[in-house]
């Protein structure tokens, strides 16, 4: 395992440096850069462009340099801590994502937990009671999750918890406003549409699959010989099936860290949530490329990472998996 672990950290440093690559070119690809879009914006509106002051910027945050050498200066930086200067907000990328950072984090992982609560007991009374009225009941159920796009789900939340509820997203008081026990209290009294809009169809596609992997486990044949030697259904059904139908919500860890992060972008824009997903769309849009090229970089590092942690986990999990390939003699 530390062999393993030690190979794997090895492949992770070349890999994240052509993601790093990558991502900064395709940052790049588009013809112009921010100054030459903001000058577009400035002009479309009847405001004028001082070209000196233009080009003072452009010298001042190194856009007159060639294209290796901004990426040598960003990766640098990123490497110190430094995650660059956003030009669109006029201020250090650090101190753009700070606050949303862990508001993204809080609503990410309370989703995350709910999500889990509710899916594995309807997984499993789905698969231990199969084609029953209630199998089929919540079967519905998950199908109607799955196709109910969650930015029309958002719409609906809003107005029913607004007119049902008399609640909003948030509070306007404590926007802007740095993180303290109250706005801690007002943000876990709001979380719940986001939350419920967030894991609707996580929830659903989860129930799915636990399902279908659990339902197959309990037909195999060390089940039935665990039942003919008397062992309890709920012992039997916790003991060998549950845990090998348990790998996919392992494998997921690659793919939850980077969403801790990015969180749901549409419906943060559609709920008006001030999490780091609009930010990252904004910065793409408008070339903003230290503030997402920082963002893009972050999600790589934990999708690796997340990985690395799903494959060690997995062959923990599972004896039938191994780290290392090769014919056991």
């Amino acid at each position: 395992m530390p062999s393993y672990i030690f190979k794997r950290v090895l492949t992770m440093i070349p890999t994240l440096i052509i993601i790093s690559v990558l991502v900064f070119v395709i940052i790049q690809l588009p013809p112009g850069d921010y100054l030459e879009s903001h000058i577009a914006e400035l002009e479309s509106q009847g405001e004028s462009v001082d070209p000196q002051k233009i080009e003072f910027l452009r010298q001042e945050y190194g856009l007159d340099k060639p294209i290796w050498e901004q990426y040598f200066v960003w990766v640098t930086g990123f490497l110190q801590g430094d995650l660059g200067f956003s030009f669109e907000y006029n201020l250090p990328v650090t101190e753009v994502i700070g606050d949303k950072m862990w508001l993204t984090i809080i609503v990410s992982i309370f989703t995350i937990l709910i999500t889990w609560l509710i899916a594995f007991p309807i997984g499993m009374y789905s698969a231990t009671h199969p084609y029953s009225w209630g199998d089929y009941g919540l079967t519905f159920l998950g199908f109607l999750g799955l196709a109910t796009p969650n930015f029309l789900l958002a719409l609906v939340m809003l107005y029913l918890a607004n007119k049902y509820f008399g609640t909003s997203i948030g509070d306007a008081e404590y926007i802007d406003q740095p993180w303290s026990f109250e706005k801690l209290k007002s943000v876990l009294a709001h979380l719940w549409i986001p939350v419920l809009v967030i894991g609707t169809s996580g929830t659903a596609g989860m129930i799915r699959r636990l399902r279908a992997n659990l339902l197959d486990e309990l037909r195999k044949p060390y089940v039935v010989t665990a039942r003919a030697k008397g062992m309890s259904e709920f012992r039997n059904l916790r003991k060998y099936p549950l845990r090998l139908s348990l790998n996919f919500f392992i494998s997921d860890i690659g793919s939850i860290l980077p969403s801790v992060i990015s969180g749901a972008e549409v419906v943060a824009v559609v709920l008006s949530l001030p999490t780091t997903g609009p930010i990252l769309l904004a910065a793409l849009q408008s070339q903003d490329m230290y503030l997402a090229g920082s963002f893009l970089m972050f999600l790589a590092i934990l999708t690796v990472v997340g990985v690395l942690i799903s494959d060690i986990a997995l062959a923990m999990l599972d004896p039938r998996i191994r780290l290392q390939g090769g014919m056991k003699k």
